[in-house]
């Protein structure tokens, strides 16, 4: 396989310079590979994307029904049914919010934190031949630079 060096940033007039084409380029083909392993994954669980995404938000907080419906950028009446789905599963539970007990919070339950728990695993088995070229260090730095874009994106 040739690599090639990432063209030189010559551009400065508010569009994309070639430098920043090419890494938007590799960002969406990086995407694209862990979105293909995730999809399988849940599929072997016989899980939709939706739902695989809800679980990974639950993994390490409750959150109110409608923060978490704005969150995943969905309506209210289709978190419900999905949050409905999920209880049925055993997989969340709903009970009254710590903060207001007005709202709802959604929790993963015991056997949805194992499954998460499995699925985490799996992810992580399944993307590790993308990141075995990289030493150590190139590795730390990757993770930094990936959750410096995450931060910047909550902002």
């Amino acid at each position: 396989m040739q690599h090639h060096a990432p063209p030189q940033d010559t551009s400065d007039n508010g569009q994309d310079s070639p430098r920043d084409a090419h890494l938007l380029d590799a960002l969406v083909t990086a995407a694209f590979i862990v979105m293909a392993a995730i999809t399988r994954i849940g599929a072997e669980h016989d899980l939709s994307l939706s739902l695989m995404r809800v679980l990974g938000i639950l993994w390490d907080r409750r959150l109110r029904m409608t923060d978490l419906a704005d969150y995943l950028g969905l309506e209210k009446q289709t978190m419900s049914g999905l949050i409905a789905r999920a209880e049925k599963r055993g997989l969340v539970a709903r009970a009254p919010s710590r903060e207001d007990r007005r709202a709802t919070d959604v929790h993963l339950t015991e056997s949805g934190a194992l499954l998460v728990a499995e699925l985490r695993r799996q992810g992580q088995t399944a993307l590790r031949p993308v990141i075995a070229g990289l030493g150590p260090e190139d590795r730390r730095h990757l993770a930094d630079l990936l959750q410096a874009m995450i931060a910047g994106r909550a902002g």
